[in-house]
């Protein structure tokens, strides 16, 4: 990456103060980058916060509170972010909305709410943030997509067609910021073991679950092993793998 001398790489994970989006934070911040996270609860990305700075060494996790489900908050994250960095060099698209209805019970407020989550937000903040990338001349986008993109469980069906979106958009901005060094990746796990998990399957078995630093392994994978995880493609992570 293309970095000034004694500057730290800076990494926005979206959705960073539980499960995989926190698991990769603080993998990050062990790796050496400067660290964004953003979430609904204040109190939460506080939580998150402190755990994060500790592994900083002296550096601060920056927090922004915001609802994706408001797409106008989804272009001040990163502003907010490039403002006080001045760069951006990976962008872990995590945060998502994750209703759980069979298709003829999706009322129009669901729809709205996970297409502005899952679609409109992670459009607008991806086109921001791409903007400054190609910039640069350097950047990684790792979006945490999902196994129901190619293998929708009973109900998760309208989640796992904007997963596949996701995955879609994952092979277009590969090919359009290859000849820039770009590089964009998915990442599809199978039932992780979070907050969002227990909330839609409290009684899905724990010894089938990933465990939410095996997403974030994958996902350092996807930003220092380009050579195994090459741009443009999705990584199954599941508890079998």
């Amino acid at each position: 990456m293309n970095l000034e001398p004694n500057h730290n790489p800076v990494c926005l994970v979206t959705g960073g103060s539980s499960g995989i989006g926190l698991a990769t934070a603080l993998l990050l911040a062990k790796k050496g980058y400067e660290i964004v996270i953003c979430g609904r609860r204040e109190s939460n990305l506080l939580e998150a916060k402190r755990a994060i700075d500790a592994v900083l060494d002296g550096r601060k996790c920056l927090t922004i509170v915001a609802d994706l489900a408001d797409t106008e908050r989804a272009l001040a994250v990163a502003e907010e972010t490039l403002s006080h960095f001045g760069r951006i060099d990976l962008l872990v698209n995590n945060a998502a909305a994750s209703p759980l209805a069979m298709f003829h019970d999706i009322s129009p407020e669901t729809f709205e709410t996970t297409i502005n989550t899952n679609v409109r937000s992670l459009f607008y903040l991806t086109q921001a943030i791409w903007k400054q990338m190609r910039t640069q001349r350097a950047g990684v986008i790792v979006n945490i997509s999902s196994l129901s993109a190619v293998d929708p469980f009973e109900g998760l069906g309208f989640y796992g067609a904007c997963k596949a979106w996701m995955d879609l958009m994952t092979q277009a901005l590969a090919s359009e910021g290859a000849e820039l060094g770009l590089r964009v990746c998915s990442i599809r796990p199978g039932a992780v073991e979070t907050p969002m998990l227990r909330r839609l399957f409290p009684d899905f078995p724990s010894e089938q679950c990933v465990q939410p630093r095996k997403i974030a392994e994958a996902v350092w994978g996807c930003v220092s092993q380009p050579e195994n995880y090459p741009s443009g493609k999705a990584f199954t992570v599941t508890g079998q793998s």
